[in-house]
């Protein structure tokens, strides 16, 4: 695949959705989905490194150049029910899908709603949501209902800057990651304001779901996924602070589980090549396809 990518932007009936282009219709196609708080950059350094596909990563709603969703959160359903306009934009029938973090939850999502659509789904370090049970409802709900009173409030902070808000990212991130990665989201995540810089990012973006699926929900969609799927679980990345999921993951016959040294973004650090190697062999692998369009 070239190193260089392709702007591309999707005028679907509610919004417009931004993404990044890597190969030429003809490849495998795939859709690429990034993590929470990132956008599209994610795959910079990996696609250039993949053969044969046709790599549609995409800034999911309220992230990076896509616009945002009217007053009311963001759900995995959402965001997946966007996914799947952007495919019959392109006249993608059946296709593939590369997520990472809260991009491989939806992709689970996905492919375990409509398994007649995925070709395949690769995931790195993300597989399944935070749950709570049935009883835990009213009050999820309340702390959603609270913080969206109080989003309208909040303002975003402004550097004077990018190299300051590089560090502010690299600081003040939920997992560890390097300034190098960091510049990739960044540039593309960020708008002038007030003769500095801001984040693009909805601020609805920071509050609590309004709704979680249970435990038995999320297993559900895994169980129910029929294309075949492979997981990066990289070996200090988000995961292995919850063993409980790492356990549920281990019990999952049908996921390909390859486990790497990195870190949660592993796939934007030093550990790019090797991780484009497993996905080049999975997707080479994939049974035939509909053309690629777009």
């Amino acid at each position: 695949m070239t190193t260089t990518s392709r702007e591309v932007r999707f005028s679907l009936p509610s919004l417009e959705v931004a993404g990044k282009v890597w190969g030429e219709p003809g490849g495998v196609p795939v859709i690429g989905l990034h993590g929470w708080l990132d956008n599209a950059a994610t795959f910079d350094r990996l696609a250039p490194e993949l053969e044969g596909v046709h790599l549609v990563a995409l800034d999911l709603a309220g992230h990076g150049l896509s616009d945002h969703l009217p007053m009311a959160g963001y759900s995995l359903w959402q965001q997946a029910s966007i996914v799947l306009q952007v495919a019959e934009e392109m006249g993608w029938e059946r296709f593939a899908l590369l997520g990472h973090s809260m991009g491989a939850i939806i992709s689970g999502v996905l492919a375990g709603s409509l398994p007649e659509r995925i070709l395949g789904a690769a995931m790195i370090d993300g597989l399944m949501p935070f749950t709570s049970e049935a009883d835990d409802a009213p009050k999820q709900m309340a702390r959603f209902f609270k913080s969206s009173l109080a989003v309208g409030n909040k303002r975003k902070p402004v550097y004077d800057s990018v190299e300051k808000a590089v560090s502010a990212r690299v600081l003040g991130g939920t997992t560890p990651i390097s300034r190098d990665a960091v510049s990739c989201l960044v540039e593309r995540g960020l708008m002038p304001d007030h003769g500095g810089w801001t984040w693009r990012t909805d601020p609805q973006l920071m509050l609590p779901s309004a709704l979680r699926f249970t435990n038995r929900h999320a297993v559900s969609f895994i169980e129910a996924i029929e294309a075949p799927t492979m997981l990066v679980l990289a070996n200090q990345g988000v995961m292995h602070k919850h063993p409980q999921v790492l356990e549920r993951i281990e019990r999952f016959q049908h996921i390909q589980l390859h486990k790497m040294d990195g870190g949660h973004h592993l796939h934007l650090e030093e550990q790019a090549p090797a991780v484009a190697a497993l996905l080049n062999d999975f997707y080479a692998a994939l049974p035939a396809n509909s053309s690629s369009a777009a």
